[in-house]
């Protein structure tokens, strides 16, 4: 049965992000009140290149107090789809662009208090050019295979969900023959 939005109360703003106090009720008579982070999405790209290496960026994570290696990703702006958000990303944080793209996979981080969806694209047909980050983002990248980026999920060296999520993806999905179009 769905639930019926009874109130929505904003806390907080920032550039990032929101934080609504929500009321919903099911037909039942069934209550839930919870604070919610409202997040327009991420866009996380899986580049990957003719050797099947996979480029990480590696930058650190106030959250987590730590540097991590991560799959490169970032929010969708306003008016933004997914796919766009993720070209976008690519070029700024690694400098690459890809001619072939293809969704791997849209999933929640934490849909217990965060609305954010992340979506995973596959880059394709890379070409170097020059980063762009942003003026308070230090980024290193590197180049991994899946069994490196194994090792390192096994060590606790990568502990990022998204990266471990593209990581199962693109393990299960057979390689694409040389010339074929991804979607």
């Amino acid at each position: 049965m769905p639930m019926k939005l009874i109130s929505s109360e904003e806390l907080l703003s920032t550039p990032i992000f929101r934080v609504t106090l929500d009321h919903a009720v099911d037909p039942g008579g069934f209550e839930i009140r919870r604070a919610i982070v409202r997040h327009r999405g991420s866009a996380v790209m899986m580049a990957v290149d003719t050797r099947r290496r996979v480029l990480l960026v590696r930058q650190y994570r106030l959250p987590a107090r730590a540097y991590l290696w991560e799959l490169p990703a970032g929010r969708i702006d306003e008016g933004e789809t997914p796919l766009k958000a993720a070209r976008r990303e690519l070029r700024e944080e690694t400098g690459c662009t890809a001619r072939r793209w293809k969704k791997l996979a849209e999933f929640f981080p934490s849909p217990g208090y965060v609305e954010e969806k992340m979506t995973i694209y596959l880059a394709e047909d890379l070409r170097q050019g020059e980063p762009q980050p942003m003026e308070d983002e230090r980024i290193e990248t590197g180049w991994f295979t899946l069994r490196e980026m194994g090792g390192m999920i096994a060590s606790g060296e990568i502990r990022d969900a998204k990266t471990m999520i593209g990581w199962a993806m693109l393990k299960c999905r057979p390689p694409q023959p040389r010339g074929s179009r991804a979607q």
